[in-house]
């Protein structure tokens, strides 16, 4: 009986180590959108035929020797 328990609380210790990692994880990641996207918003901003702008983007543009 008490191997069972001591791999039972084994297990428990292993599982809330690894949530507690996939927490971390997932906190990370968050940030890391988060930073994502406003870096993509001020890229955004930057380019002047941005869609927002109404006008056609960027790569449709062909160089002036086409």
């Amino acid at each position: 009986m008490d191997e069972r328990l001591l791999r039972l609380e084994e297990k428990i210790a292993y599982l809330e180590r690894h949530v507690a990692e996939q927490d971390r994880a997932m906190l990370e990641l968050t940030d890391q959108v988060a930073r994502l996207r406003q870096a993509l918003l001020t890229m955004r901003e930057r380019l002047p035929d941005s869609p927002a702008g109404g006008e056609g983007a960027p790569e449709d543009d062909r160089p002036p020797h086409y």
